[in-house]
């Protein structure tokens, strides 16, 4: 049996299903749900893109599995699929802590640090010379791909036979529209949703040619919402974008740095809007391509200072809906 999922192209994709990103204007019109007649309400949670910084993610989960706190729809972005198709699939969070911590992720990730790779790039294009035509990309995922689909993960896993609906956002090169991965196999949805342009080879699903979700559709809360989620806890990991001092900017590569920062924070800020609850933790000065172990325990702490420090507004949320839910059963 073949180590790679095989994806069939079909003209009427049966994985995909078309999403948008949230825009300031719908954020500012969005309400929340509170009224559940003959239901109870949905818990969705949406974890967004960020790299190394997914390190983070499992800090929360860690806090909020503790809480006692069930998910009823989890959707993921890039880092944030990989770790939430982990999580619907069983993995506890204090089985992700370590492939974090022990630079595991990053290491299969980028097999090669990304110098060595640029550096060696003209050498890497002489297969193009012999006949060879492969995606666009510096890294080509097989590694990171046989990587997932190892341990925990079953070589054949689907999305559909989760027992927790999941979804991983990826962006459709072909259209240029964002999608969601509702079905097929989980390890390519994964791959997919973090294959960063330029990067990471994009990913061929049903006839498509899926990129990372993060470039339009970095916290998807909106697309939480669409699964039918009534109430949402998003993870926001990316860097907070503050003030900062004038000299910061004669470092070299540090504008772009900083355009990068606020893009992800502007592209994040309407999906936001729209959560019930956002856990931000403060990844401040990691990027999102590091592989240090350092970072990586740096962000899984800064994850479960983030998730204790909302625990009281997040109670008090939860008792809200659960009475909302009581006094509408009692009617």
């Amino acid at each position: 049996m073949s180590l790679l999922c095989t994806v069939m192209p079909a003209q009427a994709s049966e994985s995909l299903q078309e999403t948008s990103a949230a825009n300031r204007t719908e954020a500012a019109q969005f309400k929340p749900v509170t009224t559940f007649v003959g239901k109870r309400a949905k818990i969705g949670l949406a974890l967004g893109g960020g790299g190394a910084r997914g390190a983070a993610h499992v800090g929360v989960l860690k806090v909020l599995e503790k809480e006692g706190i069930k998910f009823d729809y989890v959707v993921g972005t890039s880092i944030g699929a990989v770790v939430g198709g982990f999580y619907c699939l069983g993995a506890k969070p204090e089985e992700m802590e370590k492939p974090f911590i022990n630079g595991e992720v990053m290491r299969h990730f980028m097999t090669v640090p990304l110098t060595v790779r640029i550096v060696a790039a003209p050498i890497l294009y002489v297969p193009r010379l012999l006949g060879a035509n492969p995606y666009d990309g510096l890294y080509g995922g097989k590694t990171f791909l046989e990587y997932l689909m190892g341990g925990m993960l079953t070589k054949e896993q689907k999305i559909e036979d989760l027992s927790t609906p999941f979804a991983a956002v990826s962006f459709n090169l072909v259209d240029g529209k964002p999608y969601m991965v509702r079905k097929g196999c989980l390890a390519s949805a994964m791959q997919a949703s973090c294959a960063v342009p330029s990067l990471r080879k994009p990913v061929e699903i049903d006839g498509q040619l899926m990129a990372d979700g993060g470039v339009i559709c970095n916290l998807p809360v909106k697309q939480c919402r669409e699964l039918g989620a009534d109430f949402v806890i998003a993870v926001d990991i990316d860097q907070p974008f503050r003030p900062v001092p004038l000299h910061d900017f004669r470092k070299p590569g540090s504008v772009a740095q900083r355009m990068i920062t606020w893009g992800l924070w502007d592209m994040d800020d309407a999906q936001a809007q729209m959560a019930d609850i956002v856990i931000h933790p403060d990844t401040d000065r990691i990027s999102l391509i590091s592989t240090k172990k350092s970072d990586a325990r740096r962000a899984l702490k800064a994850g479960e200072e983030a998730a204790r420090e909302i625990l009281p507004l997040l109670r008090d949320k939860m008792n809200k809906l659960k009475a909302v839910q009581v006094g509408q059963n009692s009617e």
